[in-house]
């Protein structure tokens, strides 16, 4: 038998039973050498060397290999890494997850989803490690951006979607980094504790929907839990992934520092050592000595070959010319002006009336779409703030001042009918980096990314807020950044407030678009906005005296509830240049699924998108509250639309540790609204 037969003779009764048969079948065939050469990555030193050496080029410029047998016509997996778009090439840059989170719009991330996978077939690849999937705990998180937000059953929505559009297109999609990854700069080494109820119902609920959704590969984290590396776990890559979740697909290891000792990763569930055999070199001779068995090699192989097998047929191979083609640049632009959150709005914006504009700041014309590391996507071309303005508006209508001194343009901004500063952050201050071991807002040079030690813009910023608002009228600050920041000292001063996150390749006409009300914003947030950094749960740094950390079942929405605190801007919130009126929520059992119905009113003059959020809560030891159904809707000016948001009770089950079960509470109470905060004022009981 070889691979096509295999695909042959799975295709014929597509089954779970079927596919471990063909896989087997198809395993029998290879000889220990084969086997073992599945196992690995391949050439990437050599690799990439040369496409540095040669071509000037970046890491990833072209698939990552593993595996693969030519005798028996098995292919390699060719690896491209994400999340914002395809690594290799000049591939489209969509804005970052973090943005796409925010746009709560899971069909938009299918779309995305599609055309990514069809940029990495054209670029040579079969598989897509950019589903990045791992929980905000804290904003301090350098790479925040990567991810979609705080909250598992958002994360879950969003993942799948795109999980599914990747694997429909014949790309492996590979949900990551299994599990509790949210510290950047000791990745390496710091050990999370948490307790079973905290690892089931908080950070387990996205990468088990991922499984759900078809996903045939997992990326192991670099992390310890428990005192194990991930990427060595039994718990995470047998228990729970294979035992618990029936998951079928293969596991990789995250790159170089992911395999620390070759026997125990095996064993636990490890199946491929990414990028290169470096630790499973040791695999043969712990073959012969006993160390490791056949059977546990005969396991990774096969779980390698059902990937390849159930996903890899379905690959077309798009002409190159769908690289950044217009209509994925078209699709970059929607997500970027979706995702965008309205903070604040004095009533200035639309600037309907403007004639001439103001653009302040380091970002006011620079290049800057996220952190330089695994994710960094070469578009094509990149629109920045300036550029985008000055297309709306004509370039001899913006005026730019690049910095954080106006003083000698002073007088030409005065004359401007708004002022936009651009303040927040960029690769030198977050990011996956492990050189920012100051404790500074990193905005030098020298500084490379890593978590952030602070959470309010940096100072220098900060002071361009406070003089701009008082010699300009009319300032608007855009915020770029990939999460939450504290801008209590300064949010009073402006007249608006934007979160444009870092918006892609097209983020510089999203920010024009919503500016002048071509686009309404419907962006909300995917994370809890504090009034302090004290507000959001402990973290560690390089030089604090431990490595060890208890991820508590709190953070965001949750926390603040259960301290019965206040944000400064809740989960969910998001303004519009409308205003909508949620009126006569109800709850109906529907079997497997609580249907909440209610009326939106658009109350306001201009069309407009709402996201309806429906958040569910327990009596007993649980969360007042959790996000368990959402919808993006538009209405219409003065319309109003009937609305049903589905709320699974599989979503709604609690873990017990006791029994190892999921089961309902006896009685929940649903609240409806257009943020976290505003939900406690709609409340339904079934």
């Amino acid at each position: 038998m070889d691979f096509e037969q295999a695909v042959r003779q799975y295709q014929a009764a597509p089954t779970d039973a079927s596919l471990r048969e063909a896989a087997a079948a198809l395993r029998a065939e290879m000889k220990t050498a084969e086997k073992l050469h599945m196992l690995a990555g391949q050439a990437f030193f050599l690799r990439n060397g040369y496409d540095l050496i040669t071509k000037g080029q970046k890491y990833n410029c072209r698939p990552c290999i593993a595996g693969g047998v030519k005798r028996l016509g098995i292919p390699q997996v060719a690896f491209s890494d994400g999340p914002r778009g395809v690594v290799m090439g000049n591939s489209t840059c969509f804005p970052v997850s973090m943005a796409r989170g925010a746009s709560f719009d899971d069909a938009l991330e299918y779309e995305i989803g599609s055309a990514i996978a069809d940029e990495v077939a054209a670029q040579g690849g079969n598989y897509f490690a950019g589903i990045c999937i791992n929980l905000l705990r804290n904003p301090r998180w350098g790479r925040a951006q990567e991810t979609y937000g705080e909250d598992p059953y958002l994360l879950s929505r969003m993942g799948a979607a795109l999980t599914k559009a990747v694997q429909e297109k014949g790309v492996i999609a590979c949900p990551k980094h299994f599990a509790f990854n949210s510290i950047e700069n000791i990745r390496f080494d710091v050990n999370v504790e948490a307790d079973e109820v905290t690892a089931q119902e908080v950070y387990f609920p996205q990468f088990k929907a991922c499984v759900e959704a078809g996903a045939m590969s997992i990326m192991g984290a670099y992390n310890l839990f428990r005192g194990d590396h991930c990427c060595e776990s039994k718990y995470l890559l047998k228990d729970v992934l294979r035992d618990q979740w029936g998951f079928q697909g293969f596991t990789i290891s995250d790159f170089l520092m992911g395999v620390r000792h070759a026997s125990k990763a095996l064993k636990a569930g490890m199946d491929i050592e990414m990028p290169e055999r470096m630790r499973y070199y040791a695999l043969p001779l712990a073959l012969k000595t006993g160390k490791i068995t056949m059977d546990e090699i005969d396991a990774s192989v096969e779980s390698i070959l059902r990937g390849l097998i159930k996903v890899t047929p379905r690959l077309r191979r798009p002409p190159k010319s769908v690289v950044a083609c217009k209509k994925h640049t078209a699709l970059a632009l929607r997500a970027a002006a979706e995702g965008t959150v309205l903070l604040k709005n004095d009533g200035l914006l639309p600037l309907t009336g403007a004639e001439k504009v103001a653009v302040i700041g380091r970002y006011a014309n620079k290049i800057n779409v996220g952190d330089h590391g695994s994710s960094a996507v070469s578009a094509p071309y990149t629109v920045t703030p300036y550029q985008g303005l000055c297309d709306a508006f004509g370039r001899g209508r913006v005026v730019l001042c690049e910095g954080t001194d106006f003083t000698a343009q002073k007088a030409a901004i005065a004359a401007c009918d708004a002022v936009i500063l651009c303040v927040g952050s960029d690769y030198k201050q977050e990011g996956e980096n492990l050189a920012n071991f100051s404790k500074s807002d990193a905005t030098t040079q020298k500084a490379m990314g890593g978590d952030r030690y602070s959470l309010r813009i940096p100072p220098e910023e900060t002071a361009l807020i406070h003089s701009a608002c008082c010699a300009f009228k009319n300032v608007i600050v855009n915020i770029i950044g990939g999460s939450a920041y504290v801008i209590e000292e300064w949010k009073n001063e402006p007249a608006a407030i934007l979160h444009s996150f870092y918006g892609g390749m097209e983020g510089g006409h999203a920010l024009a678009a919503l500016l002048t009300g071509a686009q309404n914003p419907c962006g909300h947030l995917p994370f809890t906005m504090a009034k302090s950094e004290d507000d959001y749960p402990p973290f560690l740094f390089p030089g604090d005296p431990t490595r060890t950390i208890d991820y508590g079942y709190y953070h965001g929405y949750t926390l603040l509830d259960k301290a019965q605190k206040q944000a400064a801007y809740p989960f969910g919130f998001g303004l519009s240049y409308t205003t909508f009126a949620y009126e006569a929520p109800k709850a109906q059992d529907a079997g497997d699924e609580i249907r909440i119905s209610l009326t939106v009113k658009n109350t306001g003059d201009r069309d407009g998108k709402t996201v309806v959020q429906v958040y569910a809560g327990a009596a007993g030891n649980h969360p007042v509250k959790l996000l368990k159904g959402f919808q993006k809707v538009l209405v219409p000016a003065g319309e109003a639309v009937a609305v049903t948001v589905p709320v699974q009770k599989d979503d709604l089950k609690f873990y017990d540790p006791a029994t190892r079960d999921w089961y309902l509470a006896e009685e929940y109470t649903f609240f409806v609204g257009q943020d976290a905060a505003d939900a406690m004022q709609h409340e339904v009981k079934l």
